[in-house]
């Protein structure tokens, strides 16, 4: 990579740094004007147009970049996990460090999953229809399960941990760490609930060959 490219790679990143800073309880994406981001980042607004489109693109590659992000943690938190560890407590753990240590990241997902803009919602779709995946994929290596139901539990503890993750953000640490212990609990019912319901199942289907056999 040539002095130029590395030049622009390096402003092109302080673009999305400061539009990640500039995010804030009071303050969403959709309220941030170019001349701020411009301004935290250092260069005229002219040079935005050298690297994004518009602020919508700008947006979009946030989104990106912060489920990206959020994913890799994941996928070496799973990697670190032992057979005596948690895999739900040691997930749980890294998301809530991400959230303590890079709160702009999930204010941003979590609001844009229900904000105005299609092309955001679709984007953060896109972005937990990948976290589902991975995690599915887990399971079903892991725990033996079939692909539906890895899919399944996977969905479940998806949209449980996203949609408590909205209220971790502004809590005080006392309360998040009490949700957090909460929710470690709601995913082992998950998890203990799909156990059962997958031996329900073989059970339901070695009846039904017994009965059909008697026939």
């Amino acid at each position: 990579m040539g002095i130029r490219a590395e030049q622009k790679e390096k402003t092109r990143r302080a673009i999305i740094e400061a539009a990640f800073s500039q995010l804030s309880p009071e303050k969403s994406f959709a309220n941030l004007s170019l001349r701020e981001v411009t301004r935290e980042a250092g260069i005229a607004p002219t040079s935005f147009y050298r690297h994004f489109k518009d602020m919508d693109e700008l947006g979009l590659t946030l989104v990106d970049e912060g489920g990206l992000l959020l994913r890799q943690l994941m996928r070496q938190a799973r990697k670190r996990i032992t057979k005596k560890e948690s895999v739900i407590q040691t997930s749980i753990d890294t998301f809530m460090e991400f959230v303590d240590s890079s709160p702009n990241v999930i204010r941003l997902l979590l609001r844009e999953r229900s904000g105005t803009s299609l092309a955001f919602r679709t984007a953060v779709s896109r972005e937990i229809q990948h976290f589902i995946a991975e995690l599915a994929e887990y399971l079903y290596e892991r725990e033996s399960h079939s692909k539906k139901m890895a899919q399944l539990q996977a969905e479940a503890m998806t949209t449980l941990v996203f949609s408590l993750g909205a209220d971790m953000l502004e809590m005080d640490p006392y309360k998040r760490n009490e949700l957090a212990k909460r929710l470690v609990i709601q995913l082992k019912i998950i998890a203990k609930g799909a156990v059962i319901y997958k031996k329900i199942v073989a059970d339901e289907k070695d009846k039904n060959k017994k009965v059909s056999y008697e026939k």
